[in-house]
């Protein structure tokens, strides 16, 4: 399978580097700020990052966006609405949605290394409503229910 990418903006390529998988282990490949110039994410505010992409995800799959543990750790930084989805009929730019959870602002330099992409296959199930589920041992216990 290829993952085909478009760039979308002049910068990329130049100045801001074409997305790659950082180690030859990794997962999920890593998404750069394609900026103009610096963005600050206010404390316990929010900003959209264009990357100057855009994917044609595999029919089957489904693209993940997800913040760079670096940043989440480090930084406090996360994706506003906790991970990305793009599905495989989308051709449009990716940006990342960033949340910022700290009390101090964080600058978002242009090629910053700002979120990683995962490609994973997606099953779409046929629905069916029904008035009751199947029983298991666990039943309906929910959260903490299994005593860990």
């Amino acid at each position: 399978m290829k993952l085909q990418i478009k760039p979308v903006s002049d910068k990329i390529g130049r100045s801001i580097p074409l997305p790659y998988y950082a180690t030859a282990g990794a997962a999920a490949i890593d998404l750069h700020a394609c900026l103009d110039e610096a963005v600050v994410i206010p404390a316990g505010g929010q900003a959209m990052i264009p990357t100057g992409i855009a994917a044609a995800i595999p029919e089957g799959y489904v693209g993940i966006m997800a913040v760079r543990s670096s940043m989440g750790i480090r930084h406090g930084i996360t994706m506003a609405n906790g991970i990305g989805v793009i599905d495989s009929d989308y051709r449009g730019p990716l940006s990342v949605g960033l949340y910022n959870l700290r009390e101090e602002d964080y600058v978002v330099q242009p090629g910053d290394r700002v979120a990683q992409l995962l490609v994973v296959p997606v099953l779409c199930p046929e629905l069916e409503i029904v008035s009751e589920l199947p029983e298991t041992e666990r039943g309906a216990g929910g959260f903490g229910s299994t005593g860990r």
